[in-house]
């Protein structure tokens, strides 16, 4: 868990509330709770990566041919 602390007394809230942003951004807690927020079944993952398997096949293929001044 992530804790921020004043540093002094006169620190602002704006300040305090930067710095545990930044710290929460740093920590990736947002990005991993933004991944959780939905259950996703496992086939469907697994259906996702052979998806984008062959979507990079085929411009890996593409940009070959567009290299090689095919059609």
């Amino acid at each position: 868990m992530i804790q921020v602390t004043r540093k002094d007394a006169k620190e602002s809230l704006e300040n305090l509330l930067r710095r545990f942003t930044r710290k929460v951004q740093q920590a990736g807690i947002m990005t991993v709770a933004k991944q959780n927020q939905y259950f996703d079944k496992p086939t469907s993952k697994r259906d996702r990566r052979e998806k984008a398997i062959i979507r990079r096949e085929r411009k890996a293929i593409k940009m070959k041919k567009m290299k090689l001044g095919q059609k």
